[in-house]
């Protein structure tokens, strides 16, 4: 499956969820919520995939771990405050580089319509057509 479907059916979750449970828990209730929806939907979702980084030949086991990873080809990652900012879009970008994937998915679950909350990352990204 192309990174764009996944996409499509991780944000229709996230409006599901946001639309039951709404703004304002942790990070981790929308962050385990999601994975079980994923599941729900047949999409082989791993949350907390711990990540390497390697500099100058050395490989580094105290990385980052990112949020969900989606059939192995979308980044998720959850946010549960006031307002994204640039830093975190940057973030997520650099993580695409690191683990040479296309699509990332930033959502902020903490704002009042969830669609003001979602931002689509890409590193190279070309359509599915």
């Amino acid at each position: 499956m192309h990174e764009n479907p996944i996409s499509k059916e991780i944000v229709d979750a996230a409006f599901k969820i946001h639309t039951k449970l709404g703004p304002g828990l942790l990070e981790s209730v929308y962050e385990v919520v999601l994975a079980y929806e994923l599941k729900n939907r047949n999409l082989r979702t791993e949350r907390q995939v711990r990540v390497p980084v390697e500099y100058e030949g050395i490989r580094f086991d105290e990385g980052y771990r990112l949020d969900l990873l989606v059939e192995d080809k979308v980044i998720v990652e959850i946010k549960s405050i006031e307002q994204i900012a640039a830093v975190h879009k940057k973030q997520l970008l650099t993580y695409l580089r690191l683990t040479d994937k296309r699509l990332g998915l930033l959502i902020n679950f903490n704002e009042e319509l969830i669609r003001n909350g979602i931002s689509r990352v890409v590193n190279g990204l070309k359509d599915s057509t």
